[in-house]
């Protein structure tokens, strides 16, 4: 293979990040050293990051600068994706800082205000803000409005202020509805950032690419040539140390209105009119509206819900769901969800999209599935051909990124008979291996202005529109058969009953 497979078709310059000062509330949290902090080092390692540029952590911990930045130098080790070198880090280091305070106190706001201002003399900077939300959910409104009172939101002689808001947003449409007018009390839409990692995923952001960049497959990308997607996030890990969120949240809460639907949504969306944050979204948008929204009686035939028991994973022993720390132990939470959906436009008419997501599975997969229609069966009747195979396009997520499509070819030999071919694209093999924690590209582009691959208000409550009528009726009736199914399989029997009415069955299962 050539030594060309992997350069740019491009000449234009790198953009690096406008220059700011970045504030990560919650700072002491798993999310800031497991994630925020490597993505970060990674982005400067690429040249990415300006020479004015900070990092202030904002939590109720008693460290000051210096210690720190010692908490951090000892925690990168252990999660740099990356080698880091002296140089690098010392680089880094130098621009991080701290600021105590509770996030319900006004008063610490105005020490942090004061901080900001003499981080930015020390480096130069000139008034640009990012502020990352890496709280719990529950905080998310009280601290954009804390933001506000001390006016930290301003965007005073052309700087900018933006907010990065983590999962999830809102537990069910009315209260998503209403956190979006809570902060839009404070910040325009354009300064809102509602961040969702899967989206730093090199494949779901080839789907745009892969989709309007080559000419073979938009044309069949359609109800004509396509029976079924299906879209799977499987996990292996049970809820771990999270019992006391997964509680209120369940699986269908935790992955569908964001992960999943963001998914669905770059698959199914009408081609842009250009690759603007708003023409891509606008697009999302739509996609999002025209799902059928189920009515109770459907709910009962077109979703299905499980709960883990005991079981084994690679060969360990697995607790059930409701043995785990911080987990009641009459537990109704749902840790496996499907859902069957219907997407009511010209494209996608009669085309079901299947998506499940759960714990303590079979397998750590997430990926989209593109199932096309049979082909035509009579020219083969009078050879040794029993059955056509189905062309299937997979596109991988996760664990490893890359493309796998599926076709028919004749079998070696005098007679006529088919099998079917496996033809993958895998990103590391192709491109290489960059160093990820798939938060680099979603940080960068809230550094650089770019909202394409975050979701919008509307999105966000078209999302909940859907899943909330479910919620209702899985409230309502409550689960009799939990556990019902084991840990390290692919989830209860009525999982691929459900495809199993449509004379369908899951790709990952085969």
């Amino acid at each position: 293979m050539s030594d060309e497979r992997a350069t740019t078709t491009t000449n234009e310059p790198i953009r690096k990040a406008d220059t700011c000062v970045m504030v990560i509330f919650g700072a002491s949290g798993d999310l800031t050293k497991r994630k925020l902090i490597p993505a970060l080092l990674n982005l400067a390692a690429s040249k990415l990051l300006p020479e004015q540029f900070a990092v202030i952590g904002f939590a109720i911990d008693d460290y000051t600068d210096e210690t720190f930045r010692d908490y951090l130098s000892k925690e990168i080790k252990e999660f740099a994706s990356c080698p880091v070198t002296p140089e690098l880090w010392d680089w880094f280091v130098r621009r991080v800082y701290f600021t105590k305070g509770d996030i319900t106190d006004p008063q610490a706001f105005q020490h942090l205000k004061d901080d900001i201002g003499r981080v930015e003399k020390a480096h130069g900077i000139h008034g640009n803000h990012l502020y990352y939300l890496a709280v719990a959910p529950r905080f998310f409104g009280p601290v954009v409005k804390q933001l506000g009172d001390a006016g930290l939101s301003n965007e005073p002689n052309g700087s900018w202020a933006r907010v990065v808001i983590e999962k999830p947003f809102g537990r069910d449409l009315e209260s998503a509805k209403a956190l979006n007018c809570e902060i839009k009390k404070v910040l325009e839409e354009r300064q809102i950032f509602r961040i969702d990692h899967y989206l730093g995923k090199e494949t779901v952001q080839n789907i745009i690419i892969f989709r309007f960049g080559n000419g073979i497959f938009e044309p069949i990308w359609n109800r004509r040539y396509i029976d079924h997607v299906q879209i799977t996030a499987a996990e292996t890990v049970g809820v771990e140390m999270r019992g006391g969120y997964y509680e209120t949240a369940g699986a269908l809460r935790d992955m569908t209105p964001n992960h999943l639907f963001q998914l669905v949504s770059l698959t199914a969306m009408e081609p842009p009119i250009s690759f603007q944050a708003d023409a891509v979204r606008d697009e999302q948008a739509k996609t999002l509206h025209a799902i059928q929204v189920p009515t109770p009686e459907e709910v009962l035939t077109t979703t299905v819900r499980g709960q883990y028991g005991r079981g084994e994973i690679e060969g360990q022993p697995a607790a059930a769901y409701r043995e785990e720390p911080n987990v009641s132990p009459e537990s109704n939470t749902e840790t496996f969800a499907q859902l069957k959906l219907k997407i009511d436009n010209w494209r996608w008419a009669d085309v079901p999209f299947y998506l499940r997501t759960g714990k303590r599975l079979a397998a750590r997969t997430t990926e989209i599935a593109i199932q096309f229609k049979r082909a035509p069966f009579q020219l083969f009747r009078n050879t040794a051909v029993e059955s056509l195979q189905t062309n299937r396009l997979v596109l991988h997520i996760q664990p490893e990124e890359g493309l796998s499509l599926r076709f028919g070819a004749k079998i070696p030999g005098p007679i006529m008979n088919t099998g079917p071919v496996e033809m993958k694209f895998n990103y590391v093999d192709y491109f290489g291996r960059n160093p990820s924690t798939g938060y680099e590209r979603l940080i960068y582009d809230c550094m650089i202005g770019d909202a394409t691959l975050f979701q919008r208000a509307d999105m966000i409550e078209a999302g909940w529109s859907v899943i909330s009528p479910i919620l209702d009726v899985w409230k309502a009736l409550p689960p009799r058969t939990f556990p019902n199914y084991h840990a390290g399989s692919w989830g209860p029997k009525e999982a691929d009953e459900m495809l199993a009415r449509d004379g369908r069955q899951w790709v990952s299962q085969k």
